[in-house]
């Protein structure tokens, strides 16, 4: 997928949503039932999985035969999105779970710290314990779970989709973030998620296999 798409609005409403996909998969990560992030273990891969999405969209990254291709399209503003890229290329080309596999502590503090900084969660360090984490504007979390669910509504059609909405919604039913994505919700709307992985492209089937193959590692 090497178009680039029409930057999306990040004004929604009352808020005013994060632009980029790793931050808001971040965000709906959080449990606010259980007042932490869901899917720890599994979270790097999930961010960075949004992050090559994100490059794809913007038109920064292609598909070349399952390997993650960068563009002569000018680099995005987003300092993490650029970082990534700027990785990608520098090495040669590598296949999208090869990437998805690397550096999965640090972007989860990234896009923790990116948050901090723009004030919609507090981080609060602990000693033992992985660091409170609470949101400060519970309705930017609200509305970004709305506009994730709402495509899964059978009433719209897949073609007409937002790209970076469908993304959401295919990266927390893949990697089991029920908090997004319900088990049951998953498993009715299993067909038309299927669909809209198809429309993103190779990042989400990568990234069920690089759970999967760290799923089996965990299980001896």
């Amino acid at each position: 997928m090497s178009r680039a798409l029409p930057k999306r609005p990040a004004r929604v409403g009352p808020v005013t949503l994060p632009e980029t996909l790793p931050a808001r998969i971040f965000l709906l990560a959080y449990d606010p039932a259980k007042g932490r992030l869901a899917g720890r273990s599994k979270l790097g891969k999930v961010l960075t999985a949004a992050a090559l999405i994100d490059l794809q969209l913007h038109g920064n990254l292609a598909d070349d035969n399952g390997r993650a291709q960068p563009t002569k399209a000018a680099p995005p503003e987003d300092e993490l999105l650029a970082k990534i890229l700027t990785e990608i290329r520098t090495t040669n080309p590598r296949k999208w779970r090869t990437w998805i596999d690397r550096r999965q502590r640090a972007i989860v503090r990234d896009v923790r710290d990116e948050l901090a900084r723009a004030q919609l969660i507090k981080v609060e360090p602990r000693r033992i314990f992985p660091d409170r984490i609470t949101l400060r504007q519970p309705l930017v979390r609200r509305q970004l779970l709305q506009r994730t669910i709402d495509v899964l509504r059978p009433s719209r059609l897949v073609s007409r989709v937002d790209l970076h909405d469908a993304s959401l919604a295919v990266l927390a039913a893949t990697a089991d973030l029920r908090p997004v994505i319900s088990k049951e919700l998953s498993r009715r709307h299993k067909d038309r998620l299927a669909q809209l992985a198809i429309r993103i492209g190779p990042v989400p089937p990568a990234l069920k296999k690089s759970i999967q193959a760290g799923n089996s590692s965990a299980g001896g």
